[in-house]
């Protein structure tokens, strides 16, 4: 019934402070003389109380004392009601000190203006405070209220407490605050008790705990993936708060609390990269990126946006996306330094016509195919579109006189099992032996028109840098987005293997080791990143079950559908002859990997090319593994082929 009660009207509330105003006054005079009635001179009282009741309606006019709505009263109220009692009672302390100096008495003894000045704030505050806790109360009579904990006692954490103190909609209690503080711990927010993490299982149990909200964005992800364990082990549902920039007008929303999400489980600690080198290298340079609508190209362009390049082309065949991408580079780059060119990186003619209007100083390549069943059954795209569109801008890159070419490529390039990863492999090689051929001033033979390369090229200065990383969070064809939405039509979730794992990076993450592989890359260098820990899939589904509220094969099933084409059960990040060297940067090693023959390779690779282009896929295949000794077919249609290739690529250590 009560929480039916309508908003009081403003000036019901105006009237009302007016009223404890008055009845202050009275109450001071009454403390003056002892309570003794007679001694009061009643005019004097009367004339004052009509004086003052005068002077407090334009004080709380101008100051809007009224404006609040009690049930919600904040230190924001009552510092505006300190101010208005200092004023209306400060300006008889000045009337008083104008007549005492003409040798008058003063209109109201200095005692009585003191004694209402406190006694005005002290009712003015506890009225309201009693209408607050009185509303409190009966949204917390229910007896059907969920028991809260919020972890983090600082700003944020409040906010959350005092949001869910005045939404009559949020059916939840908080029980305690937890923090990792141990100055915090023993002390009280609101009444409601601060306790250190250790304590958080016991008071889970004690207190039957329903619901934990994380209010925190600074909890080492050790210690949020162990306080989540404890909650999924007890039944306790686990919700998020939004940075606080995502708050509407810089207030919380009960509507904005969330389901913790498997991304923020999967995050690692934040990385730290040189910003000043990297601004220096790109600061009013053109950078081009290819693939720019796709996930990992677009984060690039939005890094890249920070440090104010003269331009940023967007490279993409895809419309809708790189349209996307544009309306939204528009509404959040002031500079608008940014140019999309529709085209496919396959294309010499457009991709020349690219280089040569914008000739661009930075190159990152992130255009790619990458989807391993789909390039299984077509080899001769995965090769067109990975290995001939890196060689087309590549190739171009050294025309154009590009300073630093940046490739992404893929875990799955090492020892290779499908298609997609051989393809970028032998896009890897390319891209090193042309780098490569500088260093080695082998002579270059070119057959697709570029005859400038045939010339000296002690002038060209093109450093090529490969990056190697695997699955990252959210991108498109990531299985945690499968995931969800078979967990929102009730299941089964398909899982292709019980044994199967995946390392994991969230875009930014990735995205911010590539910018700094870049501008620490002195060409030749295939850089990998710290993937962490490989993760088993089937883990992170039952995990994602249980985030959601359900229990693993009772509410949601799970099923294995077995490998796919070309899958393999773990992603490597070295192949067999491979090790690494460390950089200045601890998540970043550079491969050592075999150097190949730039003349031979590309030969090699034209051929390839021209297979592909004939859409020849068990020959492409075999082309393939012809080049990449190593690339091992699973679980595929082309197992078969492996024991054919008896002369492989020549590298440099061959010769």
């Amino acid at each position: 019934m009560f929480n039916h009660i309508n908003i009081v009207p403003r000036w019901i509330i105006f009237c009302l402070d007016l009223f404890v105003c008055g009845f202050s006054l009275c109450f001071a005079y009454f403390l003056k003389y002892n309570l003794n009635i007679e001694e009061i001179n009643s005019a004097e009282l009367s004339r004052n109380v009509l004086i003052f009741t005068v002077l407090n309606s334009f004080v709380f006019l101008s100051i809007k004392t009224y404006a609040g709505i009690i049930r919600y009263t904040s230190a924001q109220d009552s510092f505006r009601i300190l101010f208005s009692v200092l004023i209306s009672n400060g300006l008889f302390f000045i009337v008083n000190l104008i007549l005492l100096s003409f040798g008058k008495e003063p209109y109201i003894s200095n005692v009585i203006l003191i004694i209402n000045g406190l006694t005005g704030f002290l009712l003015l505050i506890t009225y309201r405070i009693m209408v607050k806790y009185f509303f409190m109360y009966i949204k917390n009579f229910r007896m059907d209220k969920q028991r809260v904990i919020i972890y983090g006692a600082g700003e944020a954490g409040i906010a959350a407490k005092r949001t869910l103190d005045h939404d009559n909609k949020v059916n939840m209690l908080l029980t305690a605050f937890i923090d990792d503080d141990e100055r915090k711990s023993g002390k009280a927010i609101d009444g409601i008790k601060i306790y250190h993490t250790r304590d958080f299982l016991s008071l889970v149990k004690q207190e039957k705990i329903e619901d934990l909200i994380i209010a925190s964005q600074s909890i080492p992800s050790e210690r949020k993936n162990r306080i989540v364990d404890i909650c999924l082990e007890n039944d306790v549902k686990v919700l998020t708060l939004p940075p606080v920039r995502s708050w509407i007008n810089g207030q919380l929303s009960s509507k904005q609390l969330q389901n913790i999400k498997i991304e923020d489980l999967l995050e690692r600690e934040p990385i730290e990269i040189n910003n000043d080198i990297i601004g220096d290298q790109l600061k009013g340079r053109r950078v081009l990126v290819t693939g720019a609508a796709g996930s990992i190209g677009s984060e690039i362009v939005r890094q890249i946006s920070q440090f104010l390049p003269q331009m940023i082309i967007l490279n993409d065949q895809s419309e809708t996306p790189l349209h996307e991408l544009q309306l939204e580079l528009q509404e959040n780059n002031l500079n608008n330094n940014f140019h999309s060119f529709i085209g496919d990186v396959r294309d010499q003619c457009r991709m020349e016509l690219l280089f040569q209007t914008f000739k661009p100083h930075y190159v990152y390549h992130a255009a790619a195919y990458k989807h391993v069943p789909l390039m299984e059954h077509n080899p001769g795209e995965a090769v067109r579109t990975n290995v001939m569109g890196t060689k087309v801008v590549s190739d171009l890159s050294v025309k154009y006189g590009v300073e630093k070419f940046v490739m992404i490529s893929t875990d799955k390039a090492v020892n290779p099992t499908n298609v997609m990863g051989a393809s970028k492999r032998i896009a890897e090689i390319y891209v090193q032996s042309l780098f490569n051929s500088f260093k080695y001033q082998e002579p270059a033979i070119y057959t697709n028109g570029l005859s400038h390369l045939n010339q000296d090229r002690s002038g060209v200065n093109t450093k090529f840098i490969t990056t190697r990383f695997g699955n990252v969070l959210g991108s498109n064809g990531s299985v945690i987005p499968r995931f969800k939405a078979q967990i929102q039509k009730g299941g089964p979730i398909t899982v292709t293997h019980p044994e199967i794992t995946r390392y994991f990076m969230t875009i930014p993450e990735a995205c911010r080791l590539v910018l700094e592989a870049g501008s620490m890359g002195e060409g030749g260098e295939i850089f990998i990143f710290d993937m962490g820990k490989s993760v088993k899939i089937v883990e992170l589904a039952k995990k994602m079950i249980r985030l959601s509220g359900l229990v693993p094969h009772q509410d949601i099933a799970i099923e294995f559908s077995g490998l796919r084409p070309g899958e393999k059960l773990y992603e490597e990040l070295l192949n067999d002859m491979e090790n690494t060297m460390p950089t200045h940067h601890e998540k970043i090693m550079v491969a050592q990997v075999r150097e190949y023959h730039f003349q031979t390779i590309n030969e090699h690779i034209r051929e390839l090319i021209k297979l592909s282009c004939e859409y020849k896929d068990r020959q492409v295949v075999v082309k393939m593994k012809e080049i990449v000794p190593e690339f091992k077919s699973n679980n595929s249609i082309y197992e078969e082929l492996d024991n054919r290739i008896d002369t492989p690529v020549k590298t440099i250590t061959n010769i």
